[in-house]
C-alpha cells in the first residue's frame, strides 16, 4: 500500500503540479472525516500517516483539566499522570484509538474527499496562473458554441467569449485557432472562469507588440488605441528616439507587420498616426488619411474645430461619421469638422495669426500618418 500511495503522490506531483504536502493534508484531513462519520465519534482526533510503512493510526486529542465535564474531549489530571507523570493541566494528551477495520473503511469514504481537495488544488493552480496573465493575448482553440458563448480552449482551461466579444466579420468553428485577449479572470465554486475578447483594443495593442520588435522593446511606445472591431481602427505611436519613424516601424517593410496585424484581425482596416503632445498636431494626423488645413482649439472644452478642403470633407468624415469618430476617440478630444468655405463664411478661417497646419490641395507628398489598405473614398 505504501508504495502505490508514494508512486500516486508523485505521480500527481509530476502530471498536476501539486505538492506532496498538499495531498497528504488532504488524506488526513479526510481520514479524520472518515472516522467520525463512521465511528459515530465527536472528539478531536489527529491521524498519523505513516508513509514510509504504509500505516494510517488514529489518535484522540484530550485536553488536561482538573474537572472532567466532557470526557470526549477533556481527561482528568489523575487519568493523564497514569500514562505520563509529567502531564499538567491544559496539556494535550494523546491516546491511540484507531479501530480495526479502520482502513477499509477510510479508504472508501476518503477517495471522493481526497478526489475533491486534489481538484480544488488544481483550480487554485490554474486560477494562479491565469490570473497573472490578464490583459494578455493568448492562442486558443474553439471547441464549441451555443447561442450565448464561443467556448475557446487555452490548454488547461475553457475560455468564454461572449457574444459581443465576437467580430462581427468572423464565423468560428470548431478547431479553428485563434489569438483572444483575456479581459477577466474570475474565481468561482466551478473553478476559475476566464472571459475572453476578440474586439478589444487591448487585443490589437497586443498584436503589435507581438509584430513590431520597437514596441515590444519599448523604443516605439503606443500611445492611444481606437478601435471599431471588424471594420476599422487607428492607433497612435511615438518614439523618443529622433532616428526611429514609430509609424515606419510599425509598417515594416512592404508593409508586412501592420498586414500580420490585418490578416489575425481578418482584414480590419488600420490607421497607424504619429502621436504628439500638441492636439492641433494629433488632431491632425488622426484624421488622416484626409488633408487638414488649420486646427482651431478650445482647452476649456477640450474641444477642435477643424477645416478641411472642401472635396476632402467625407473623407475627413468618413462613411457614417467613423473617421471623426474614431480619431475623436484616440485622442481624447471632441472634433468637429468644417468645410473650408463653410469657415470662410463663418468668418473663422483664414485666421489672423498664422495657422499651424498649412497643406496645399496640390501637396500630395505630405503624409502625416499611414493607413492600411489604403482608404478611398
Amino acid at each position: 500500500m505504501s508504495s502505490e500511495l508514494l508512486d500516486a503522490l508523485v505521480l500527481l506531483e509530476k502530471e498536476k503540479g501539486i505538492s506532496r504536502d498538499v495531498i497528504i493534508e488532504a488524506i488526513e484531513a479526510a481520514l479524520v472525516s472518515a472516522y467520525r462519520r463512521n465511528f459515530n465519534q465527536a472528539q478531536n482526533v489527529r491521524i498519523d500517516l505513516n508513509l514510509g510503512s504504509g500505516t494510517m493510526k488514529v489518535f484522540a486529542r484530550k485536553e488536561v483539566v482538573d474537572e472532567v465535564f466532557d470526557p470526549r474531549l477533556e481527561i482528568s489530571v489523575e487519568d493523564a499522570q497514569k500514562i505520563n507523570p509529567n502531564y499538567v493541566v491544559e496539556d494535550i494528551v494523546e491516546m491511540e484509538v484507531t479501530p480495526k477495520d479502520f482502513g477499509r473503511i477510510a479508504a472508501q469514504t476518503a477517495k471522493q474527499v481526497v478526489t475533491q481537495r486534489v481538484r480544488e488544488a488544481e483550480r487554485g493552480i490554474i486560477y494562479s496562473e491565469f490570473i497573472d496573465r490578464e490583459e494578455d493575448i493568448m492562442t486558443g482553440i474553439v471547441q464549441r458554441q451555443d447561442p450565448k458563448f464561443i467556448y475557446v480552449s487555452l490548454g488547461k482551461i475553457e475560455a468564454i467569449l461572449p457574444v459581443n466579444e465576437q467580430m462581427p466579420n468572423e464565423q468560428y468553428r470548431p478547431h479553428d485557432r485563434i489569438k483572444v485577449f483575456l479581459t477577466k479572470v474570475e474565481k468561482t465554486t466551478k473553478g476559475p472562469q476566464i472571459f475572453v475578447s476578440r474586439t478589444h483594443p487591448g487585443l490589437l495593442k497586443r498584436l503589435f507588440e507581438i509584430e513590431v520588435p520597437e514596441i515590444y522593446d519599448g523604443t516605439v511606445e503606443l500611445k492611444s488605441v481606437a478601435r471599431e472591431a471588424g471594420d476599422r481602427s487607428k492607433i497612435s505611436v511615438h518614439s523618443d528616439n529622433p532616428e526611429v519613424d514609430p509609424v515606419g516601424s510599425c509598417v515594416g517593410p512592404k508593409g508586412s507587420r501592420v498586414q500580420a496585424v490585418v490578416n489575425e484581425l481578418k482584414g480590419e482596416k488600420i490607421d497607424i498616426v504619429k502621436w504628439s503632445a500638441d492636439p492641433v498636431v494629433f488632431v491632425a494626423n488622426a484624421l488622416s488619411p484626409s488633408k487638414v488645413l488649420d486646427v482651431i482649439v478650445n482647452e476649456e472644452d477640450k474641444a477642435t474645430t477643424v477645416i478641411v478642403p472642401d472635396y476632402q470633407l467625407s473623407l475627413a468624415i468618413g462613411k457614417r461619421g467613423q473617421n471623426a469618430r474614431l480619431a475623436a476617440k484616440l485622442t481624447g478630444w471632441k472634433i468637429d469638422i468644417k468645410s473650408e468655405t463653410e469657415a470662410r463664411e463663418s468668418g473663422i478661417f483664414p485666421r489672423d495669426e498664422e495657422p499651424l497646419l498649412s497643406f496645399s490641395d496640390d501637396d500630395e507628398d505630405q503624409e502625416v500618418e499611414y493607413t492600411f489598405p489604403e482608404d478611398k473614398e
